[in-house]
């Protein structure tokens, strides 16, 4: 059989002009605009999953988990607030809009985050009465846009968050397409129905540190000192944001790296703005140890958060609780297989949706369509999401357990050892099987 005239290697794609990459240009000369999507990042980064922790065995004792306690609770506001909140796991909910999300999303959120003994958090466009009913603990988030904002709602939440930046996005404003803008989300954020809106980057009324100092202070005199303020930052520089949170006045910062979702914006903003989680907790921790401020003003890490080894790894690098988005909806129900056909119809697949500013969601989590909506049972959902963080907090203690700690929070970066010289380097501990920190000591 002749065969000269087949290859005798198999043809190779561009590692630089890969299909995907072809694709984008193709697309991008033919609409002459930028791809819109939700979630995270795509790309493989530094996280978590390159950290180990060093159990206890002859050189620590580690405890017993059927008989010796592992305490799980965290205070938050303790700097200035009349009235901190005391949570009983170090997982809260992120925010998340209504609008973005369902009513019933909404609702499911704060079903599951009480029976947890948790928070969760507004997200743009206002409080609904079913998630102020249903939340024991409700944070009001404070954003740029001001959609849906309301001086009573904010003295009925439980802490303010003011929002600065978020990680999918940081520097960048979000977004809501106008099939997502229904008579109520119109209503509510003051918006035209069906038009697309696009929320402001930065806050209108102050452009610095010292200005927001006063803007905290205004937020204090109408909720009558008692309620935690919290300032959001989108991973980036986070040792100085940190540091400049603290001076304007806040109780709690919360640090969101570039792996946490989003509703809807620009793909160059969620694959390339932006640092890991992973990279930005020790330098915010720094920030707090140089001003003597660790533990008195609390910090919440998010961006990728998916298990209970994970928490135990942000609490360990020097954090005082976690927040979590993504997985949080994937627990209510989200990119579940079982609307498997649905997706399909929509051109993917269940976990790789990410098409949530669409307003198509099959699961009726990230939708306005009342059909879609009323899939969700918010009942049910709640508790799902209640039993995935009971597991979360259940591994981070066996975790604490076995490294000999009767609390999350005296987990250190000690008891952590890296499986790669850029995790190293950002989680600043050792490489494993070495006492080396790239970088550390001029080395």
């Amino acid at each position: 059989m002749d065969i000269s005239h087949i290859p005798q290697t198999l043809p190779r794609f561009s590692a630089t002009f890969d299909p995907h990459t072809l694709s984008e240009i193709r697309r991008a000369a033919a609409t002459g605009i930028y791809d819109i999507r939700g979630g995270g990042t795509k790309r493989h980064l530094p996280h978590f999953d390159d950290l180990l922790f060093l159990g206890a065995s002859m050189s620590r004792y580690p405890l017993e988990g059927y008989r010796e306690k592992c305490a799980t609770d965290v205070w938050l506001g303790t700097r200035f607030a009349k009235k901190p909140i005391h949570l009983k796991i170090p997982i809260t909910i992120a925010g998340m809009s209504f609008g973005s999300l369902s009513a019933q999303a909404k609702e499911a959120l704060g079903r599951g985050a009480t029976l947890a003994g948790t928070s969760t958090t507004t997200g743009d466009g206002g409080m609904t009465p079913e998630e102020r009913g249903q939340s024991q603990v409700l944070v009001y988030q404070y954003l740029p846009s001001r959609y849906g904002m309301n001086p009573d709602d904010i003295r009925k939440a439980d802490a303010i968050e003011i929002v600065i930046g978020q990680g999918a996005k940081p520097g960048g404003g979000g977004m809501l397409l106008g099939q997502k803008i229904s008579d109520r989300v119109a209503e509510m954020r003051t918006l035209p129905k069906g038009i697309d809106q696009r929320s402001a980057c930065r806050h209108p009324d102050w452009t610095g540190p010292d200005d927001l100092e006063i803007k905290i202070g205004e937020l204090r005199e109408i909720t009558d000192w008692e309620k935690p303020i919290y300032i959001k930052v989108g991973a980036t520089r986070p040792y100085y944001d940190v540091a400049l949170a603290v001076k304007s006045g806040a109780d709690v910062v919360v640090l969101d790296g570039m792996q946490g979702g989003t509703a809807a914006t620009q793909e160059v903003f969620i694959e390339h703005v932006g640092i890991p989680i992973l990279a930005a907790i020790r330098p915010a921790v720094q920030a707090l140890q140089d001003l003597g401020m660790h533990r008195k003003v609390q910090l919440i890490v998010s961006g990728g958060i998916r298990n209970g080894a994970d928490v135990a790894k942000a609490l360990a690098l020097g954090a005082d609780a976690v927040s979590i988005g993504t997985a949080a909806l994937v627990a209510l129900g989200d990119n579940n297989p079982a609307h498997e056909e649905d997706y399909h119809k929509l051109g993917t697949t269940a976990g790789a949706y990410d098409d949530w500013h669409e307003g198509a969601d099959p699961a009726g989590i990230t939708t306005q369509d009342p059909v879609l909506a009323a899939r969700l049972d918010p009942v049910e959902a709640g508790r799902r999401l209640a039993n995935y963080l009971a597991v979360l907090t259940l591994e981070a203690q066996t975790i604490a357990r076995a490294c000999g700690k009767s609390h999350l929070h005296n987990l250190e970066p000690e008891d952590l050892v890296a499986l790669t010289i850029e995790a190293s380097a950002m989680a600043r501990v050792p490489l494993a099987g070495t006492s080396w920190i790239p970088g550390a000591n001029g080395f």
